[in-house]
C-alpha cells in the first residue's frame, strides 16, 4: 500500500481564505454568521442567518469569459482553490497534470442553484428562454469536479462525490484510496458549496434551521448546547493536493500532513434520522484502516451541526468509540454548515490546528445538552495539546458517514 500525503491546500471560507485569517477568527472567538436581509424576500422562509464566504480575488487573465463560461459560483470557488493548492504544492502547470497520473475527486451537494432555477422556470413557463449550452454544466452535481479537470487539463480519473454534507470528506477519502492502491500518483480533492436561500429552505422545512437568533447572529449556531435551535448555512470551498509520499519526497515537496485512515458507511435505516451505531462504526473503520487504537486520537473534530437529533447521536457515537476522554469541538460554530465544502474545510482547519498544537473550542457552548454523551467538550478557551493524530468526522443526509484520520508531520 502507498502512503498518501498532503502537499498543497487552497481554501475559501467565511473566516477567510488563508490560515492566518482563519486562525485569527478562531482565537478571537468571533463567528462569521450574519443576518441576511436578502432572505426577507422569500415568503415562508424562517431562518435569516448565514455565513457567506469571505471575498476572494481572481486573475482576470486566467478567469475570463472563455474559461469560466461553464462555471457557476460553486465551480469558480472550487477551481480557484485548486489553483492555490497546486501553486503551494509546486505543481501548477506541471506535466504531471496531463500525464493521466493525476485526477480529481471532488463534491458538492448540487451545482449552482440559480442554474437549476432556470430549468424550473422552463417547466413552469413552458419556455426555454434563458437556457443555453452551459446551463446544465453549471447546475449538474459534478460541475465542480468537471470544471477543475478541464481548467487544469487533468486526464486522470474523475470521482464526483455529491453526497450532501459528506461530499468534501468523501472527495478526500476516495482520492486517498485511489493513490493508496496505486491507481493514481496524485489527486485534487475536496468540496465546495455556494450559499443560497433554496438550500436554507430544505432545512427550514425540516425545522432544522436556526431561527431564534435571527437578530443576534453571533449567538448561533450552538453545537451540543442545550439552547441550540438548528443549523446555520455557510459557504466556501477547499481543495487539497494529495500525493503518493515517495513521489512527493523525490521532488522535494513540502509535506503538510499525512492521511492515514478513512472510513465510510451508510446507516441503511432512514434518510434524515442519524444512527449512532453506524456513525461509531465509520470511526472504527478509519481506526482500522490507520492501524491505530482509539487511545491514539486525543482530539476529534465533530460534524456538530447544532441540530436536535444530530448532536445527540454524534456525541453518543463518539463516546462509544473513545469513551469520555475524547476532546471534541465543532468548527461549524464559527462558519456555519458549508454542506459539500464542510468535510474539506474542517479537515484543513483540523490539520492546521494540529500543526499549531492548539485547538479551538466550540463557540456558544455554555451548557451541554444533558441528552448528549459525556465527552471532553472544548468550551470557552482553546486548548494547547500535543498530539500526532487527529480525526475529523462528517455525517450526511441519506445516512452517509465518514471519518478521516490525519497524522501531523
Amino acid at each position: 500500500m502507498k502512503r498518501v500525503v498532503i502537499t498543497g491546500v487552497g481554501a475559501i471560507s467565511p473566516l477567510g481564505c488563508d490560515w492566518a485569517s482563519v486562525e485569527r477568527s478562531l482565537r478571537s472567538g468571533q463567528n462569521a454568521v450574519q443576518h441576511l436581509s436578502d432572505w426577507d424576500a422569500y415568503e415562508g422562509l424562517n431562518t435569516r442567518v448565514g455565513a457567506p464566504a469571505a471575498p476572494f480575488e481572481l486573475d482576470p487573465n486566467r478567469y475570463n469569459r472563455k474559461t469560466t463560461r461553464s462555471m457557476g459560483r460553486v465551480a469558480v470557488m472550487a477551481v480557484r482553490c485548486a489553483e492555490q493548492a497546486l501553486a503551494q504544492a509546486g505543481l501548477l502547470d506541471d506535466p504531471l497534470l496531463r500525464s493521466g497520473q493525476m485526477g480529481v475527486s471532488f463534491g458538492s451537494s448540487s451545482g449552482t442553484p440559480r442554474s437549476i432555477g432556470d430549468f424550473g422556470r422552463m417547466l413552469n413557463e413552458k419556455s426555454t428562454e434563458g437556457i443555453n449550452a452551459n446551463t446544465y454544466i453549471k447546475m449538474m452535481s459534478h460541475t465542480a469536479a468537471v470544471n477543475i479537470g478541464v481548467f487544469f487539463g487533468l486526464s486522470g480519473r474523475v470521482i464526483p462525490t455529491s453526497s450532501a454534507c459528506t461530499s468534501g470528506s468523501q472527495g478526500l477519502g476516495y482520492a486517498y484510496e485511489a493513490i493508496r492502491h496505486g491507481q493514481q500518483v496524485a489527486m485534487l480533492a475536496g468540496g465546495a458549496e455556494e450559499l443560497d436561500a433554496t438550500q436554507a429552505a430544505v432545512f427550514d422545512t425540516l425545522f432544522a434551521t436556526s431561527v431564534q437568533y435571527n437578530n443576534t447572529p453571533q449567538l448561533t449556531p450552538r453545537p451540543f448546547d442545550a439552547e441550540r435551535d438548528g443549523l446555520v448555512l455557510g459557504e466556501g470551498a477547499c481543495t487539497f493536493v494529495l500525493e503518493e509520499r515517495e513521489h512527493a519526497l523525490a521532488r522535494g515537496a513540502q509535506v503538510l500532513a499525512e492521511i492515514v485512515g478513512f472510513g465510510t458507511n451508510s446507516d441503511g435505516t432512514h434518510v434524515t434520522q442519524p444512527n449512532a451505531a453506524t456513525m461509531a462504526q465509520a470511526m472504527r473503520l478509519a481506526l482500522q484502516d490507520a492501524g491505530l487504537p482509539p487511545s491514539a486520537i486525543p482530539y476529534v473534530n465533530a460534524h456538530g451541526t447544532a441540530t436536535d437529533h444530530g448532536d445527540v447521536a454524534e456525541s453518543h457515537a463518539t463516546a462509544e468509540v473513545f469513551g469520555s476522554r475524547a476532546a471534541i469541538s465543532s468548527l461549524k460554530s464559527y462558519m456555519g454548515h458549508t454542506l459539500g465544502a464542510c468535510g474539506a474545510l474542517e479537515a484543513w482547519m483540523t490539520i492546521e490546528m494540529a500543526r499549531q498544537q492548539w485547538f479551538a473550542p466550540t463557540l456558544n457552548l455554555h451548557k451541554v445538552d444533558p441528552r448528549c454523551a459525556e465527552l471532553d467538550y472544548l468550551q470557552g478557551q482553546g486548548r494547547a495539546m500535543a498530539m500526532e493524530y487527529v480525526m475529523s468526522n462528517n455525517f450526511a443526509f441519506g445516512g452517509i458517514n465518514t471519518s478521516l484520520i490525519f497524522r501531523r508531520v
